[in-house]
Order: structure tokens, then sequence, then C-alpha cells
């Protein structure tokens, strides 16, 4: 059958299943793990499903588990559950619609997790996984959760997807690409023949160059389809301004918040020096009090002013007796305001301006970096155009809470915190701003 055939299960069987000819190497391969770069519409992910469904079925293992992970849970839903009902139609599968899991007469169990929800998949095991669209999900997913999973099975992992510039799918890409302990796979429109020429030439006249050299030709280079910040990003650390960034005891230092208990809370940290907004480090998790990050923050060697938390900290979320997040954060010593609130597009355009000042410390604010080059629009792919809104992803809490940064670090220089300053009097204002330059460049 073609596996590209559409959303639906109708016809779907493992029984009549048949790979396309471009995905026939992936059944086939032999190696651990595997990455697979490949073009919309090619039928990535109904082969993936085959391929766990086939791993479940056949799987000599006592009480085997597998794993499909998308980016997020609703996404999972939407896109596989309907491929696995299909292709575990006349197995003997009992299905289990509100869990999204298949349980095979052998023992053998498949299930349908969301990267947005992490911590669902501690303390299981795995003897598979597929990661699909790997470059939607933060890196730490994998690093973190899922890679200690395998590790007691010698478990396999597949990642899939289509690129998103140079970010951690990419890295993983050019890694897999370099081990024979590897199988990767890359499928260009252009060369898999699966879509008709007629509608490749009318997609690319419908498209940006760069939309249509991301999405069909797997291009890691090409600037990333809807980003609000990709650019700027990438002129950062073309001009050196994503390097090592230290911290000046001179300054106080602030923090920016988002906040979330089934979504991530998000800080950065931060310092304004000379109209430079300096970024030391940033953070997120979920699923914890606010205890939990007043305990973070209270640890760092940082003399703090302000920290700043989005106009929804006054209300009674994440909050103990009846005290809003702003109260709980008082009384554990940190002096907090509230940002103003403006319209998300208003925060972006600052966003936009305040980055323009910025430097990043590239090893303690990775996965922020990360999140700021590929936060963006989400994509309305009937009308084939870009929505005015932002999608919500991972990305979007770090945004939120930076938005919150460029909509406060110019009132923390109006108010600034006394700081025992570390210079000796004796040293020139030359030798002082020699050392805030020396400072920022990281000498």
């Amino acid at each position: 059958m073609d596996d590209g055939s559409g959303s639906q299960d109708q016809g779907l069987d493992l029984a009549s299943y048949q790979p396309r000819d471009s995905l026939r190497p992936f059944h086939a391969r032999s190696q651990r793990w595997a990455c697979l770069v490949a073009h919309r519409r090619c039928g990535k992910t109904v082969a993936c499903i085959a391929d766990l469904v086939c791993s479940a079925q056949f799987s000599k293992r006592k009480n085997a588990r597998y794993a499909y992970v998308a980016p997020q849970y609703n996404q999972a839903k939407d896109i596989a559950w309907s491929y696995v009902r299909g292709l575990t139609r006349g197995l003997g599968v009992q299905l289990n619609e509100s869990e999204l899991r298949a349980d095979f007469p052998g023992g053998a169990r498949l299930r349908l997790y969301g990267a947005d929800n992490p911590d669902r998949l501690r303390g299981i095991y795995l003897d598979g996984v597929i990661m699909d669209e790997h470059a939607d999900m933060r890196e730490s997913v994998w690093g973190e959760i899922i890679r200690p999973l395998l590790s007691d099975r010698r478990g396999w992992a597949t990642f899939i997807g289509t690129p998103k510039g140079h970010n951690g799918f990419y890295r993983l890409y050019q890694y897999a690409v370099a081990s024979p302990e590897w199988f990767t796979l890359r499928l260009r429109a252009s060369q898999t023949g699966i879509l008709p020429a007629a509608e490749l030439q009318d997609a690319a006249k419908s498209m940006t160059a760069d939309q249509y050299a991301q999405e069909y030709e797997c291009s890691f280079e090409a600037a990333i389809v809807g980003s609000y910040y990709g650019r700027i990003m990438n002129d950062l650390d073309q001009e050196g301004r994503i390097s090592e960034v230290k911290h000046d005891p001179n300054f106080p230092v602030f923090t920016a918040w988002d906040l979330g208990r089934t979504d991530d809370t998000a800080i950065w940290w931060y310092q304004v020096v000379a109209g430079e907004v300096r970024i030391l480090e940033c953070m997120s998790s979920n699923l914890e009090d606010i205890e939990y990050y007043a305990r973070i923050v209270n640890s760092k060697p940082y003399n703090y002013g302000i920290h700043w938390l989005p106009h929804d900290a006054r209300a009674k979320t994440l909050a103990a007796a009846g005290r809003s997040i702003q109260q709980q954060l008082k009384g554990h010593g940190l002096k907090c305001r509230i940002a103003p609130q403006l319209s998300v597009e208003d925060g972006i355009q600052a966003s936009r301006m305040t980055l323009k000042r910025a430097w990043f410390d590239r090893a303690a604010s990775a996965e922020g970096i990360e999140a700021l080059k590929t936060y963006r629009r989400v994509y309305d792919e009937e009308r084939k155009v870009f929505r005015e809104k932002p999608m919500h992803s991972w990305e979007s809490n770090y945004a939120d809470s930076f938005r919150v940064l460029a909509l406060t670090w110019r009132q923390a220089v109006e108010a600034p915190v006394q700081v025992q300053v570390q210079y000796p009097e004796h040293r020139t204002i030359d030798e002082i701003i020699k050392r805030h330059r020396e400072n920022r460049l990281g000498l």
C-alpha cells in the first residue's frame, strides 16, 4: 500500500504495508541508532510506526516496551494514533485510547508520549523509541530522560524530522553521519520522486526560497521558517556575542521569569553594563513549586537586584495558603516586581530590540539560545500562511520570560541596586573600563 496515504487508518494494516522504495533501507538497517532527515509527506512517520509495531509483535524479550515520542502529546495523538490502530489491526492487540497504548498478545507494549511532558517517561524502561520531529524538542529530553531508559535493555532509538536550522537535530545528524554505529538517511523531494514534479513546482511558487529549501529539500542552511528571532540570533553568533560572559561582581544581577506548573517555568539571569544586556545563564523546569525555584535562585553567588515577574504573578497560581507567587518569593528574601503587561506582539518587538544589545554565555544559556532561535509563528497548513501568533511549544517558555526581560531591563538601569565595588579605589576610570571590556569578551 501507499504509506503516505493520509492520517486515516482505513485500509492500513501490517499485512498489507509496503514501504516506499526510499524507506526500504531504513527497515533493513542493522545499527542500533538511526537518524532520518526527510521531506514533508514522504511517509517517514508511517514507516516508523510500522517499525515499532513489528518490533513489538515479534519481540522475544519479556514485557518489551516501545515508545513513540512527538514534540507535544496532542501531536502524538493526532499524527500517530490512527497509524497504530491500523497497523495493529488483526494482531490481537488491545488498544487503550485514553492512554494511547497498544498491548500485544506476547506481553509487549507500545505507547505514545509527548516531549512537552517528559517526566511522564521517568521510571520506565524502553526497548525501542521513535523521536519524531526531533528538531522541535529540547535536547535535554533525550540526554536526561530517554537515553537512560534504553541502557539496561540495550534498546534502540530512531530520530526523524525535517530541518529547522543549526539546532540539536542538525548536530545529531552531523554526528550520526560520521559514525559507523549510526544509520542515516536524507530524503530530498527532488530525489525521492514521491511527490509529483508539478506539485513541487506549485509549492515552490507559493513558498519563500527558505521555506521550500527547508521543508522539501531538507536544507539545514535555510533560515528557520517563521522564526521571530532566528536571523538576529545567527547575526549575534557570527559577531561573537554568543561566547563567554563573565559575571561582574560590581553590578547587580537581575532575573526575568515566566511562570507555570504543568507548563515550564523559565528564568533568565542577566546584568546590564554600559548599555549592554549580558545574559549569564538560564533554566527551565516544570511540575515544581515556588520554593524549588527560590532555592535555585538563592543558591547562586550573585548580588541580586530586582526579580522581574510576569503580570500573572499577582494571581494565586502556584500559590501556598492563598498567597500569590510574588508574595511567596518575597517570603524567600527575593525582591520582586511585576513587568508591564503589553501585547505579545509588542513584547516580541521589544525582544528584537533588546537582542541587538545582548551578549549570551553559550555554555550556561545553551537551551535558551536554542529556544530563541527556533521560536516561531504558527503555520496554517490549509491557507499556506503564517498566523500572527506564536507556536506554543517548549521554546515559548523561554521566549515569554525573555519578553519580561526585554520590557524591564531599562528599569533595572534606572533603579540601580547598590553593590559593593570590588575594584581598589586607586584604579583609574580607564582601568575600570578596560576591566569591563575584558569581562564582556571573556578575557
